[in-house]
């Protein structure tokens, strides 16, 4: 076994040791409730939310392939430019949900910290992603165009073939 290979390996046990810990503290409160709430998820998630988003997805890849010119910005595709900042934010809706709708929770009393900002804290980081990925977009379209702008070099060797 090599050090790199015994390196992966402590690492791995390392992080059975962490998963063996949370749930262990997870499951001494309610293991019925956290067995519901993971079971249900899960098929929220595989009957209800895969669905929707893939077929989203899937309808504007349709739309894309039917109208190449919209697919691009350009000369670059700009779809994954909006696939990751929605999964990041819809991600994030999903773990944070009952803080951002402001629904019923003992979050208060747990941490002591008010449920207020989770919505403007949610848009905002939103609109951060949106803004950080627009901005990548831009400037992959200023480099392609001043690329495609700007006139190869020619060799010394092209130049004395073309003089002679």
């Amino acid at each position: 076994m090599t050090r790199r290979e015994s390196l992966q390996l402590l690492a791995l046990l390392a992080s059975f040791a962490v998963a063996g810990y949370a749930a262990i503290r997870l499951l001494a409160g309610n293991p019925i409730g956290i067995a519901a709430w993971f079971v249900g998820s899960a098929v929220v998630h595989d009957l209800v939310l895969f669905p929707l988003y893939a077929g989203l997805d899937a309808a504007l890849v349709l739309l894309l392939r039917r109208h190449p010119t919209l697919a691009t910005v350009g000369g670059v595709p700009w779809l994954n430019h909006l696939r990751v900042p929605a999964v990041v934010s819809g991600l994030l809706l999903l773990v944070w949900a009952p803080l951002i709708l402001r629904l019923p929770t003992e979050f208060h009393l747990a941490s002591g910290l008010s449920e207020q900002p989770f919505l403007p804290h949610w848009l905002a980081v939103t609109l951060a992603l949106f803004g950080i990925s627009a901005t990548t977009l831009l400037a992959r379209v200023a480099t392609k165009t001043r690329r495609a702008a700007s006139p190869r070099k020619r060799s010394t060797d092209e130049a004395t073939i073309t003089q002679n």
